[in-house]
């Protein structure tokens, strides 16, 4: 079973969303997924009941049994795993990137969260430095805020996504409906992003893309 976790030492970077999204993304692929959420506002887990037991799986389990929790998911036939985490949260961040076979950060190209890299890389460190992504979200349709971000992130070594997230509302949308967006808007530019994310995940973790090509 592959584990990817979402952490970044902010809140409001997009990390719920691109983890619930990736997941539907996932499970349309084929693959047996679970979803786990060690954010105390448990927004995948409202996003879940909304979804109204359809997959994937969502579990919000207290930070010391997630090692437990993956354990059993993986017993029970999972072959992925996906964290959502909060930010300022030190304890979950730890746990989830050191249980990662990949840390995706999600950022906004801003200087509020770039100014959080250090504090999120501290923890990557302390948790063994598993292998990391920075992923920028909520991007503009225009202007040059990307280009200067990851920039920086480059000049900092760490390696930025090569599809960024942008500012679209489907994403709210699919949400509040208990979606991913490519199931709401398949043909859309955020479920293009999000495949596009989904392959990056695949191959930094050697997954395979459909479940029954395994």
């Amino acid at each position: 079973m592959k584990t990817i976790a979402f952490i970044c030492q902010k809140g409001g970077t997009a990390k719920t969303t691109s983890a619930i999204n990736l997941a539907v993304e996932a499970l349309s692929r084929g693959h047996k997924v679970v979803l786990i959420d060690l954010d105390p506002q448990v927004s995948a887990s409202n996003w879940a009941d909304i979804r109204d037991g359809a997959e994937p799986a969502v579990i919000s389990p207290q930070v010391p049994h997630l090692d437990r929790v993956l354990a059993q998911a993986q017993e029970n036939g999972a072959d992925l795993a996906i964290i959502d985490t909060a930010g300022r949260t030190n304890d979950a961040a730890l746990a989830a990137a050191k249980a990662a076979d990949l840390v995706f950060v999600p950022l906004q190209p801003s200087l509020v969260d770039l100014g959080t890299v250090k504090a999120t890389l501290d923890i990557i460190r302390m948790a063994g430095n598993p292998p990391v992504i920075a992923i920028l979200t909520r991007v503009k349709a225009s202007g040059a805020s990307q280009e200067a971000a990851s920039a920086w992130l480059g000049q900092h070594k760490l390696e930025v996504a090569s599809v960024a997230l942008g500012e679209r509302i489907i994403y709210q949308n699919a949400y509040a409906r208990g979606l991913g967006v490519t199931e709401a808007e398949p043909n859309g530019k955020a479920a293009q992003e999000i495949q596009q994310l989904y392959m990056l995940m695949c191959q930094r973790v050697d997954m395979s893309i459909n479940a029954d090509a395994a």
